[in-house]
Formats: C-alpha cells, structure tokens, sequence
C-alpha cells in the first residue's frame, strides 16, 4: 500500500475503533465493567475470534497487514503516554510509607503464581500439545510460570483511575505491587528468550538496564527537573517548550526500556514518577489525559485483540487444561495477594481489593504470549487458553472489586454509614 492508501486506511480505523468501543462501552457499564474492559472486548470482536471468522474477506479489508504496521506504533505511542500521566499522578511518598507492604504484596503476587505456572507446564510438557519441540523443559515451567505472574499494569491503572483510587493507599500499593511483578516478569521473559536462543547477554542486558534506568531518573534526573520547576511555579503554568521537553523526556524513557527489552511502558511510568510534582504534574495532566484516554489508549487494546483467536481451543482436555490455568492463576495470584496484605496489617477490605486488583491479566498478558507464539516456545493452544485466562480475570475485576466494597459498608456497624468504611478504604 502507498503513503496516501496507509493514510485512508487509518483515518478509517481510528472512525471505526472509536466508535466500536463507545458502543460496547455502553453495553458493559450495564454490568459494571469500566470502558477500559470493554475496548479490550472491542479488539476480540473485531478481531479473527468474531469479525474474521464470520466475514474473513470484510476484515482483511478494514484491517490489512500493511494497515497494521501503522496502527501498532499508534497504539504503542497512546499506551506510553497513558502510562506517563499514570506516573504523573503516583504517589511516591504514599509508597514510601507502604514499601514493606508493596513488596510484600509484589513478592507475593510472584512466587506463588510462578510455581502454580511451573507446576503445570510440568504437568502439561509432554501430555498437551502446549509447547513447541524445541521448548525444553526448564524454559517451559519459567515461561508458564512469567506468564501467570504477570499483572495487567495499564488496566490496573486505568481501572484505579475510573475508580479515583491511585492516590489512596490501595491504589499504591496495588500501583508499586504491580509494577515490581511486572518488571519480574518481564525479567524472566528475558531469561527464557535468551536461553531459547542460546544467548544469555540479551537478559542481563534487560535487567541491568532496567535498574541503571530508574537509578538515573530518581537519583539524577528527578533533582534536576525538581530545580527547573521552580520558576514554573512561580510562573504558575508550564510553557509550549516545556511541555515539548517533558514530551521528549517521556518518548526517551519508553523508546530505552523498549530498546533493552522490558516494555515501553515501563519507561514511560518511570518518567512520569519523576516528573516535578505541583504545577508541572497538573498541567502535564490536563493536557495529555483527556485526548489519550479518549482517542489514543484505545488503540493499544483494540490492536492486542485483533491478534487474539479464541477458537483454538476445540477439544474437552484443552478446555480442561484451560481451566487448570484459570484456576491457578486466581488462586496464586489473588489469593497471595489478599494473604500477604492481610499479613502487612492492610484492612480486610483493602487486602481484599489489592487482591482482585492484582489478579487482572489484561493485555500485558497477551504482550508476553504473542511474544512466546512468535519465537515459538508456546501453540496456538497454550496461546488461546492463556488469552481466556486473561480475559476471564480481567472481566472479574471491577465486578468483584465493588462487590467487596459493598460488602465492607453493609459490615459497618448501624449508624456509621458508609463513608466511615469509604475514608478506611480509601485512607
């Protein structure tokens, strides 16, 4: 396709997506799902699950191969800058004062899920065609196992900020739990790709880079850009040359933490974190928030489920084993979670959310398994019943998040209503 043709191509992806996931939002705010879920769902039926299995001619058209490649950086430049204001609007002094109970809550939201996934690619290797045959043994239980771990970072922060939670101590340290699995995660994604490939340097790159990156931001960078920031207080607002520099700042925090292999998103939130806070933070705010949660994130989710094919599961025993996997993932990463809350001294009703919180997958999920489809360590049918896994999990979060908040005003002794329990939760 020419320049001209990849143009009319997106400017009619952009009409189409946005309107599909307005309507589908309408349908899932019924059943209490916030629109971040529902332009995850959009991706599926738009994609080869619905749209391409009914009518393959119709959506080689509406998406062809070559339209793809310019609607992927699109959706990769709005999840950046989402993740950006998410970082604007961290509350690093709350993590601070809750760091024992983040990284209780993060090592948690590890270690259990990653043997619950070890033990069934151990179980799986050999009984279901769920690995390639150059997948060994050892690179199974530790992808299995990276790939239960996982957290849906943007979801979660997307969701906590529909809920306007990221400032109170459940969005925090689901927020810093959250990012620390992740990063974990994606260290042992690292592993597993270079002992796939026999080269081990690529993940000492990625995990010596990703800390050599948050120590430059916090230690150097944060202190000099907390110095120029004074005279935009004083000033009262952040200048169009500021806003370009803080712009710039944040492409070149994704574009590091992508080039050495942890995820873009990673770079952006960081830089975000460090960004001054005051005026420059809410400005920054204003004016990338609305247009990026309105136009641009839903790129990201609707371009990671036009890659997803729930249809490849098509026998009892791969359901079975998709089950195992869904049940595991709940139990291991949910169910830690509450646990090691609880055991850090939270509320039962904060342990409870950060627990259904850092259960959703979300499409940080479905990011490692592409990856895994495309190197080929996983099938199409590991792959299918990780995305249903994914899904189902995500589905469960904001329904079950208010039905624990509904549950903690109902226990509240007669009289104290609910905002007593409201200022708990939301301390």
């Amino acid at each position: 396709m020419s320049g001209h043709q990849l143009a009319v191509q997106l400017f009619f992806q952009v009409g189409l997506i946005l309107i599909a996931c307005r309507l589908v939002g309408i349908v899932a705010r019924r059943f209490g799902q916030p629109q971040v879920v529902a332009e995850m769902i959009t991706g599926v039926l738009l994609g080869p699950s619905l749209l391409g299995h009914f009518f393959p001619d119709l959506s080689l058209q509406i998406f062809p191969k070559d339209g793809m490649k310019v609607l992927y950086p699109l959706s990769q430049f709005g999840l950046a800058a989402y993740m950006f204001v998410v970082g604007l609007e961290f509350r690093v002094d709350i993590v601070g004062r809750r760091m024992r109970t983040a990284a209780v809550v993060s090592a948690a939201g590890m270690v259990a899920p990653f043997l619950f996934g070890a033990a069934l690619a151990w179980w799986f290797f050999g009984r279901a065609p769920f690995f390639s045959e150059r997948t060994t043994l050892p690179q199974a239980c530790v992808f299995l196992g990276a790939s239960m771990c996982i957290t849906a970072f943007p979801m979660l922060a997307r969701i906590l900020v529909h809920k306007k939670l990221t400032a109170t101590t459940m969005g925090t340290v689901s927020l810093g739990a959250g990012a620390l699995d992740d990063v974990a995660a994606w260290c042992l994604l690292a592993v597993v790709l270079a002992a796939f490939d026999g080269d081990y340097s690529h993940a000492w790159v990625s995990i010596g880079g990703g800390v050599g990156y948050v120590a430059v931001v916090f230690l150097v960078l944060r202190p000099l850009l907390a110095r120029w920031a004074r005279r935009t207080g004083e000033r009262g607002s952040v200048t169009e040359a500021e806003f370009s520099v803080f712009i710039i700042f944040m492409a070149l925090g994704a574009w590091f933490t992508d080039l050495i292999g942890l995820h873009a998103v990673f770079g952006a939130f960081a830089m975000g974190a460090a960004m001054p806070r005051g005026v420059v933070a809410r400005d920054l705010v204003d004016r990338i928030q609305p247009f990026t949660v309105a136009v641009l994130l839903p790129f990201f989710f609707t371009y990671s489920g036009l890659n997803t094919r729930i249809g490849l599961l098509d026998s009892w025993q791969l359901w079975g084993a998709a089950g195992m996997i869904l049940l595991g993932a709940v139990a291991g990463k949910g169910g830690a979670c509450w646990l090691a809350a609880r055991a850090t001294g939270l509320s039962q009703s904060e342990a409870m959310g950060i627990g259904t919180l850092m259960n959703a997958r979300g499409l940080m999920e479905l990011i490692i398994i592409n990856i895994g489809l495309q190197r080929g360590i996983i099938t199409p049918q590991l792959f299918a019943a990780l995305v249903i896994m994914a899904v189902v999990t995500t589905l469960m979060a904001s329904p079950v998040f208010d039905w624990v908040m509904r549950k903690s005003i109902v226990a509240t002794e007669p009289g104290a209503g609910s905002g007593t329990v409201m200022k708990e939760v939301l301390s």
